[in-house]
């Protein structure tokens, strides 16, 4: 049996189909995961002199636009 929800969704996502759209799964990393904060603590601290990343900021900061935001 097909519960009404069901039913909802699968018409939404038929839509999105139609609209030439198509689903995509990503897996990202568990930000409640043990050790999680240590491990980005201790990649930040890698790139704290990096003149690549120093180069990438700078160019983040100049090509970032607020305008239209809410």
């Amino acid at each position: 049996m097909t519960t009404p929800i069901a039913v909802r969704v699968s018409r939404h996502r038929q839509a999105l189909r139609k609209a030439g759209l198509r689903p995509v799964q990503l897996w990202v990393p568990d930000t409640r995961a043990p050790g999680f904060a240590d491990a980005c603590r201790r990649q930040s601290a890698l790139l704290l002199d990096d003149a690549h990343e120093r180069a990438s900021l700078h160019w983040i900061e100049d090509v970032f636009s607020s305008a239209g935001w809410k």
